[in-house]
C-alpha cells in the first residue's frame, strides 16, 4: 500500500516537472518569436538588401532583392502585391552586386511614354501608387519593373511623389523632380506630368536629329581608318618585298609610307592600347577636371556649324525649361539656379551663374546674356522684351519654337554638306597611298624602258 502512494506521489512529481518544462519551452519559443518580431519591426537607419523567394498568383516561383529599412516592409510590400512569401532573408550589400542593380538616367523615349501613362491613369481616378503598379505590370523591361516596385515601397513608407524619385539616385531628371516638387505646392500634378512629357519627348527628337547628322560621318571615319590600316599592314608590305629585290631609288612619300607601315606591323597592339589609355584618360579628365571640360566644350563651340548645333540645343533647353518653370509659378532666381544645374556645358554654367548674381543684387536677368557670343542675339532680345512686358513664359517658349525649327534645318544642310566632305576625305586617302605605291613602278617602268 505504501508502495503504491511512494509511487504515485514520484509520477506526480515527475508529471509536474515535465509540465515545467512544457511551460518553460513555450516561454523559451514566445520569447524567441518575440525577439524576432521585434528585430524585424526594427527600422534601420540605412537601407539593408534582402533577398526574396515568393510565388505569384499563377505559382510562378519569383526570385528578386529589394533594399528596405526592415524585413517587415519587404513582406507587406511583397503580401499587397499578391505575392505568396516563400522565403526572405537579409543579404550583404556587395560592391558587384550594387553595380549589377545600378540603373542609369531613364531614357527620355521611356520617360514620356511613362509619364504620359501615368498622367492618363490618374486622370481617370487612380490612386498615384496604384498606376505605378499598373505601370510595372505592364513593361517588360526587368529594370524598370524593380525600379517601379522601389517608387511604390517609398510611397508606402510616407513620402512625397518627388521624394520617391528622387531617392532613385540618377534614374530620374533632376528638372522632372523639382517639378513634381512644384505641382505638390499648387495641386496640378497632371498638369506637370502633361508638360514634362511633351517636355522630354522634344528633347529625345533634337536628340535624336544631333545623332542622326553625326552617324554617318563617324562611320565614314571609322572605315577611313580601317581602309588605312588595311592597306599599311597587308598591301604596302607586298610592295616593299617588290621594291627592295628591284634597289630602286624610293621617292620621300613612298619611304613614310613604307615606315609607317613596319611601324604598325611591330606595334599594333602598343597602338591599340594606347588609342584606348588616351580615349578613357581623356573621358576621365572630361568628366572630373572643370577647366579640361571648359576648354573642350569652348574649342568645339567654335568649329563651323558644329557650334551652330550646339549652341542652338543648349538655348532649346535654356528656353524651354525656363518657360515650364515660370509656367508652374517657381521663383525666377529659383528656376535659373535649377537651370545651372541641370545642363552639363561650363560655358552656359558661367552664364548662368552671372545672372544668379545679378537677381541677388536686383539687376535684370537679360544683363547676364547680354553680348554673349555663346547666347544669340536673337534669343536675347525675345528675352529683354519678355522681361520688360512680364511676359517671360510665352516669350521664351517662342524662342524654343523658333531654335527647334532652325536646328532642324541645319541638321539637314549638315547631312548634306558632310556626305560630299567624308568621300572626298576618303578618297584622298586611299588617293595617296595609291600613288606612293605606283610613283615608283612607273619611275622603274621608266627606266627599264
Amino acid at each position: 500500500m505504501y508502495v503504491i502512494i511512494i509511487m504515485c506521489r514520484i509520477g506526480d512529481k515527475m508529471g509536474n516537472v515535465q509540465n515545467n518544462n512544457v511551460a518553460n519551452s513555450n516561454v523559451n519559443n514566445s520569447f524567441k518569436s518575440a525577439k524576432m518580431a521585434s528585430a524585424d519591426s526594427i527600422i534601420a537607419k540605412k537601407k539593408l538588401r534582402y533577398k526574396y523567394t515568393v510565388f505569384d498568383k499563377n505559382g510562378k516561383q519569383v526570385k528578386g532583392y529589394f533594399d528596405a529599412f526592415r524585413r517587415m516592409d519587404v513582406e507587406s510590400f511583397l503580401t499587397t502585391q499578391g505575392y505568396k512569401i516563400a522565403e526572405i532573408k537579409e543579404v550583404k550589400i556587395s560592391k558587384l552586386s550594387t553595380f549589377l542593380t545600378f540603373q542609369n538616367e531613364m531614357r527620355y523615349k521611356d520617360l514620356t511614354f511613362f509619364l504620359t501613362q501615368l498622367s492618363t491613369y490618374i486622370k481617370s481616378g487612380i490612386p498615384l501608387t496604384d498606376s505605378i503598379i499598373i505601370l510595372g505590370n505592364q513593361t517588360k523591361n526587368k529594370k524598370n519593373k524593380e525600379l517601379f516596385k522601389r517608387v511604390v515601397y517609398e510611397l508606402n513608407t510616407g513620402v512625397p511623389f518627388s521624394e520617391a524619385f528622387a531617392r532613385q539616385g540618377n534614374v530620374f531628371p533632376r528638372l522632372l523632380i523639382n517639378m513634381l516638387k512644384a505641382s505638390e505646392l499648387t495641386g496640378n500634378l497632371t498638369e506637370s506630368l502633361d508638360d514634362m512629357a511633351s517636355y522630354y519627348k522634344t528633347a529625345d527628337s533634337n536628340r535624336k536629329q544631333i545623332i542622326s547628322a553625326l552617324t554617318y560621318p563617324s562611320v565614314v571615319l571609322v572605315i577611313s581608318v580601317v581602309v588605312l590600316a588595311f592597306l599599311l599592314m597587308f598591301v604596302v608590305p607586298q610592295f616593299e618585298g617588290i621594291y627592295s629585290q628591284l634597289g630602286s631609288d624610293l621617292p620621300s612619300i613612298t619611304k613614310a609610307l613604307i615606315s609607317a607601315s613596319n611601324f604598325l606591323q611591330n606595334n599594333i597592339i602598343k597602338v591599340i592600347l594606347a588609342l584606348v589609355a588616351i580615349i578613357i584618360i581623356l573621358i576621365a579628365m572630361y568628366k572630373n577636371i572643370k577647366k579640361f571640360r571648359y576648354a573642350v566644350q569652348f574649342l568645339i563651340m567654335h568649329i563651323p556649324v558644329v557650334k551652330d548645333i550646339i549652341i542652338y540645343k543648349e538655348v532649346i533647353m535654356f528656353t524651354k525649361t525656363f518657360s515650364s518653370l515660370v509656367k508652374h509659378d517657381v521663383f525666377i532666381t529659383d528656376s535659373i539656379e535649377m537651370l545651372g544645374k541641370i545642363t552639363g556645358n561650363e560655358i552656359y554654367k558661367n552664364i548662368i551663374k552671372e545672372a544668379v548674381t545679378n537677381l541677388s543684387m536686383g539687376e535684370g536677368l537679360s544683363k547676364a546674356f547680354e553680348n554673349k557670343w555663346a547666347f544669340p542675339r536673337i534669343a536675347y532680345e525675345m528675352l529683354v522684351t519678355g522681361e520688360k512686358t512680364g511676359r517671360l513664359g510665352p516669350m521664351m517658349e517662342n524662342v524654343a519654337n523658333y531654335y527647334e525649327e532652325e536646328q532642324k534645318n541645319l541638321v539637314q544642310r549638315l547631312k548634306s554638306l558632310v556626305e560630299p566632305v567624308m568621300i572626298v576625305m576618303l578618297a584622298l586617302i586611299v588617293g595617296i597611298i595609291l600613288l606612293s605605291i605606283l610613283i615608283p613602278m612607273f619611275s622603274m617602268y621608266g627606266e627599264v624602258l
